[in-house]
């Protein structure tokens, strides 16, 4: 009976030093049971199975959600950007809230003042650095924030530091494993959801497709995973998340790289979604409106020839942007989930069902964005390596706050170096 006592605990993720650990640090966490389905929901529903009555209950709630983002995205980059922000800020509470509830009975002193402190640290330093990199002449053209941009990283230190200084005073006897256990817990959450919370405003900067098609992606395979999982699912796909099929996550693929083809041909051909966020100086407004890149214009590509006699066609006219879209709803299908599997991973080792009840079907906001914080990251790396390159306004731009004797010297090599590459000389002929 021990024997088969120990292996139930270590199937559902536990292991002895977990008891040693739960008994130091305050007993098992609270599993939430309650029904959080609006009533009104439950009485239209209540002559249905709990399988298909969820069905319902969640797909209710998908399309009101996605009819929220639709309604954000046509409000413009800006109220997307404050979207994001406060996404970031549930997502703190629900994660720091989890282990304030597990470990609430030693009362430790400041520790949620200190949590919430510390993301004001960190948004603070990311935000006035996006600012600066995206709004240069913005910042120039307005003395505190030139000021508050050229100290800007030791201010942030400075806050930081006093929150550090906060931390140590606050430290109790008998309680300081506990408390550094917190202290790390809370470094970890803000490393996870507002590092790359702010990835995903930097993709946005780039341009309003940047966003909306990952971000649509993993929605997508979440959707479609899903309904292949729910009514073709047969074989377990991972033992962290039970419910995970094999069919609904190849189902679940070749239904999102389809859609981020259709998707990112729609969108490639309006400029609001193409055009990368800029600060306009005669209107003192923000302007999503230039010249469509290569990107984004319409090129012809030859087809395979072992798919042309399956199509009938040679060559086929689309976006090089569509190509780049394979890529992103690739990441998305297959390595996306498992930003998902993370976080039924810490579920489970904290043995709570959802992050929260915020959406009825759904769990919390934490439960909704679990895959799209990794998506984030691999959208600013892909953009990083492959798309952007070197901004000869942005140059331009802190060339001109230069000492003029610097200015002179920068304008000196640059001509050096376009004589002995031969390219002056040329332009003085022609």
């Amino acid at each position: 009976n021990l024997q088969e006592s120990e292996s139930e605990n270590k199937l559902d993720g536990e292991t002895a030093s977990d008891s040693e650990s739960k008994s130091e640090f305050g007993g098992s966490p609270p599993v939430p049971t309650s029904d959080d389905t609006p009533e009104v929901l439950n009485r239209a529903l209540s002559n249905l199975s709990s399988r298909w009555k969820n069905w319902w209950v969640r797909g209710i709630l998908t399309l009101a959600m996605i009819t929220f983002f639709f309604i954000i995205i046509y409000l413009g980059p800006m109220v997307l950007m404050t979207i994001v922000m406060c996404v970031q800020i549930k997502c703190f509470h629900e994660i720091i809230t989890i282990g304030y509830n597990v470990y609430h009975s030693y009362d430790l002193p400041w520790f949620r003042t200190l949590s919430w402190y510390f993301l004001l640290c960190v948004n603070y330093f990311f935000y006035g650095e996006t600012v600066t990199d995206y709004f240069f002449t913005l910042v120039q053209r307005e003395e505190p924030l030139r000021i508050l941009s050229k100290y800007h990283r030791f201010i942030s230190f400075a806050l930081y530091l006093t929150g550090f200084c906060m931390f140590v005073l606050s430290l109790v006897k008998k309680h300081y494993r506990l408390q550094f256990y917190m202290f790390g817990w809370t470094h970890v959450t803000l490393l996870i959801v507002v590092t790359q919370s702010h990835l995903i405003i930097h993709n946005l900067f780039e341009g309003m497709i940047w966003f909306i098609v990952p971000i649509s992606c993993v929605i997508c395979n979440d959707i479609m995973a899903y309904m292949f999982g729910f009514f073709f699912g047969r074989t377990p796909l991972i033992k962290l998340s039970p419910k995970k099929t094999w069919e609904g996550f190849i189902g679940g693929f070749f239904a999102t790289v389809l859609f981020g083809l259709l998707l990112s041909y729609v969108m490639s051909g309006y400029r609001c979604f193409t055009c990368p966020v800029e600060f306009n100086n005669d209107t003192n407004s923000f302007t999503v409106d230039c010249e469509p890149s290569e990107l984004f214009q319409l090129q012809e590509y030859n087809i395979p020839l072992v798919l042309q006699s399956v199509v009938g066609w040679k060559t086929v006219r689309m976006y090089p942007f569509q190509i780049h879209s394979i890529a992103l709803s690739t990441f998305a299908s297959l390595i996306g989930p498992f930003g998902g599997f993370f976080a039924s991973g810490f579920k489970r080792a904290f043995k709570i069902k959802d992050f929260a009840n915020t959406i009825p079907g759904h769990g919390g906001i934490m439960d909704r964005f679990d895959c799209q914080y990794l998506m984030a990251t691999f959208v600013n790396v892909y953009i990083a390596s492959f798309i952007r390159g070197p901004n000869p306004s942005k140059l331009i731009q802190q060339f001109l706050t230069l000492r003029p004797d610097q200015q002179l010297h920068i304008f000196n090599m640059l001509k050096a170096h376009l004589v002995d590459k031969g390219m002056l000389g040329s332009l003085e002929d022609a």
